[in-house]
């Protein structure tokens, strides 16, 4: 009696202790099995020494290995491997046998850790796996689990899932003698040919009607009871065919994946794979020595080194191997370069077996352990570690995601919409402009979502979204109008400045992820930002009432006065240190960079909407900094700029360039009588052919040429030896009269004309013969 109550202390000890350090992991960001382990460390013999029936708590933990390949079992989805079935069967399958070949060669060469290949080959199924929990959480938070690395790095994780089960039925098999190692794996590998058979007719023929059988009972006991019998029933029918427990778990969860009661199974077991895996972890926690780790820490950190770099360098190539971009394959490489939690299960399994010294077990946990905290930061440093690359010439051209890798042959040439994105939200808007008529071309770089664009019929372009030749490609520049409907906020603002690149005067409409991206991206220059969780709660909203019997015509009003407030008071809602840090956040994956204002500036006392910088130099204005310290986050057309004024601005290296050079007063700055006007140069155009130089358009015009785009680039105060080309666009500034007459000489006004400056009344009259009259606004 007293042995039980001391077990039942030891199980509250080591749960309690478990508790405590997920959560304090949990608010420290890091995976919460890390806590489980540290947890487990304190209180184990290495530790404060309070848990006494260590046996038996391990015994109970390994029901939490079930579970835990029970429950991986359930939520594998062969309709999610079939998205990237390209990459994760063959990039995955190629990944884990080159980790293990990899690792058994350098064991074989080295002499480390013994010379059997058998122990190489554990070492190597060890190392191959990928921490499934901590990459799923970090792309989710990061919002990238639809973006191509995310398709990428979750496909490659599916297999790896998939491998565990096999590697755990041939691991026994390991620890035969060399000379028969060879007849005992080709044995286990027909044991689990005869078990996978047996496995598939039962999950066709008697695990569905068992579990309609269980469900209709609608009893939750019964159902779970049913569940977790079926489970640890299969479990050990495995490992009396000489498997092992673990591989019978994920097998039972693997037959019930794509039954109806999937998702209901999950839910139900789900509360005891949890419980039973934080004793798992923390099981393993009180194996591990602090300072056996501390007495090796330049080992560990030594080892942890040579696994980033290893798995980097094999991922990254075959992902490439696959035609994606070079940038996709080494945020991959970065991504999937840790070991997983699953290792600890192998690990664990292999000692049980005598495959690992204890020596070598714990250093395998202890380098498992500061990989899986390495990789959230990893990641995050990716946007800086590109930002940084890109910033070097010689890195530029490689990192570059130009080119389309595929497009429509009969893509619409003008007055079509472009829509970048096809996932679920893209989906609907080229649903709805179908309807319309009206002629859509996709942006998209998902194979599958591509593969969905061809069976429709609808035009495409496959690419990346944030390329100006695949932007042009799909004729951004003469298009009627932009979506961009991307779930990733990065390639979202990326996307949103090539696009005004291209098209200053693009009517662009952009999804927005949180609350904290809409102000930016409409300072980045969007005409509407649409968040679509929002809008969906107002239609359910419109549904309800409506129904309810209020007037669908005070419903509509009430719903549009919601979304005004919605959108347009988002920022004063938030503290001004809450704006600042979210346009810190938002912009660090662009070029971003503070400049002071020149003293003598002639933009000093101009208002924003007067100077017009984003359209005379590409660049935008995120925030001012005045004199005396104070800083303006998301200033207004009507901030006047002041002296000692220091900007935060956004945009590329000429772009910043083309804007130093406009506040020091090198450039033309629209005034009271002047204005800027893009005008493109027609095939019957008398100025076709001939330099700027010849032209002499400042000395016949007093107009100055600001820029010229052509061929989807910008190029910022040309040289008199440029000559014109058919279609390019010519930014100029100068005084209205010489603007008006060198319209006619172009022969074609630009279809992307920037506003003219507000002029007083009494000059109204005046400027109506050169100037259609809806060009003029009075100003009182």
């Amino acid at each position: 009696m007293q042995e039980d109550f001391r077990l039942i202390v030891d199980l509250v000890s080591v749960l309690a202790v478990a508790a405590c350090g997920g959560l304090l992991a949990a608010l420290l960001r890091q995976p919460v099995l890390l806590g489980y382990l540290i947890g487990g460390m304190i209180v184990g013999p290495a530790g404060l020494g309070l848990i006494k029936e260590v046996i038996q708590v391990e015994t109970l933990a390994q029901f939490g290995v079930a579970f835990l390949l029970f429950a991986l079992g359930v939520e594998f989805s062969f309709a999610e491997l079939k998205k990237v079935k390209a990459i994760a069967l063959g990039g995955g399958g190629l990944q884990i046998a080159l980790t293990i070949l990899v690792t058994v060669t350098v064991c074989g060469l080295t002499g480390a850790w013994g010379t059997l290949p058998a122990k190489g080959m554990f070492l190597g199924c060890i190392l191959s796996l990928s921490s499934t929990a901590v990459v799923l959480k970090s792309l989710m938070e990061r919002n990238e689990t639809e973006t191509p690395h995310g398709q990428v790095m979750l496909g490659i994780l599916v297999v790896q899932d998939l491998a565990l089960g096999l590697m755990l039925a041939v691991l026994p098999a390991l620890n035969q003698p060399p000379e028969t190692i060879g007849i005992a794996v080709l044995t286990a590998l027909a044991y689990i040919a005869l078990f996978a058979a047996g496995a598939i007719a039962a999950g066709i023929w008697l695990i569905p009607p068992l579990l309609r059988l269980l469900a209709r009972t609608e009893s939750k006991e019964l159902f779970l009871l049913g569940v977790v019998a079926l489970c640890l029933g299969i479990a050990l029918l495995t490992e009396y065919l000489g498997l092992s427990i673990e591989m019978g778990a994920f097998v039972a969860g693997l037959m019930i994946s794509e039954v109806e009661y999937a998702d209901q199974t999950l839910t139900y077991v789900e509360p005891l794979r949890d419980i039973f895996a934080s004793l798992f972890f923390a099981a393993i926690g009180m194996l591990i020595d602090p300072v056996f780790l501390w007495n090796n820490l330049e080992l560990i950190l030594g080892l942890v080194a040579i696994v980033f770099v290893g798995k980097f360098l094999i991922i990254t190539p075959l992902v490439k191997l696959f035609r994606y971009p070079l940038k996709t394959a080494i945020i991959a490489g970065l991504g999937l370069a840790q070991i997983g939690e699953f290792s600890f299960v192998l690990a664990s399994e292999g000692q049980s077996l005598g495959l690992v010294s204890r020596r070598i077990y714990l250093l395998i946990l202890g380098t498992t352990a500061v990989t899986l905290v390495l990789t959230p930061f990893v990641l995050r440093l990716v946007p800086f570690l590109f930002t940084f690359a890109e910033s070097m010439p010689w890195l530029k051209p490689y990192l570059a995601e130009d080119q389309p890798r595929d497009m429509s042959e009969d893509l619409p040439s003008t007055n079509h919409v472009v829509v970048c994105g096809y996932g679920r939200v893209g989906k609907n808007l080229v649903k709805l402009l179908q309807q319309h008529d009206l002629p859509v071309v996709v942006i998209d770089q998902s194979e599958s979502r591509i593969q969905q664009l061809r069976d429709a019929g609808v035009s495409y372009v496959y690419g990346n979204c944030v390329s100006l030749h695949v932007l042009e490609t799909a004729g951004v520049n003469h298009a009627k109008g932009m979506a961009i409907a991307l779930p990733d906020p990065m390639s979202t603002r990326l996307c949103l400045k090539r696009a005004l690149e291209l098209y200053p005067e693009l009517d662009l409409v952009v999804r927005a992820t949180h609350n904290r991206d809409i102000e930016v991206l409409y300072q980045l220059g969007a005409r509407e930002v649409v968040q679509p969780e929002f809008e969906a709660s107002l239609e359910m909203v419109t549904y309800l009432l409506t129904g309810l019997g209020f007037s669908q015509a005070v419903v509509q009003r009430e719903m549009q006065q919601i979304r005004n407030d919605h959108y347009l008071e988002l920022r004063p809602e938030r503290s001004a240190t809450q704006v600042a840090y979210d346009l810190r956040q938002a912009t660090q994956d662009l070029n971003q960079r503070w400049y002071p204002l020149p003293s003598g500036s002639p933009l000093i006392g101009m208002s924003l909407e007067e100077a017009d910088m984003r359209y005379l130099t590409g660049a935008t204005l995120m925030a001012i900094r005045r004199a005396n310290g104070d800083e303006i986050d998301y200033p207004s057309n009507q901030t006047r700029l002041e002296d000692g004024d220091r900007l935060l601005v956004v945009g590329a290296d000429e772009e910043v360039a083309a804007l130093a050079e406009f506040a020091k007063g090198q450039a033309a700055i629209p005034g009271e009588n002047s204005a800027c006007q893009w005008l493109t140069v027609n095939t019957d155009s008398p100025m076709l052919a001939k330099t700027l130089a010849d032209l002499g358009i400042s000395k016949q015009y007093g107009v100055q040429v600001q820029a010229i785009r052509r061929d989807g680039k910008f190029i910022r105060y040309p040289d008199g030896s440029m000559d014109l080309r058919v279609g390019d666009q010519v930014l100029l500034c100068g005084n209205l009269t010489g603007l008006s007459q060198l319209e006619h000489l172009f022969g074609l006004p630009s279809s992307v004309p920037l506003s003219l400056p507000v002029v007083k009344a009494t000059e109204v009259e005046a400027l109506k013969e050169f100037l259609p009259a809806d060009n003029v606004t009075e100003c009182n």
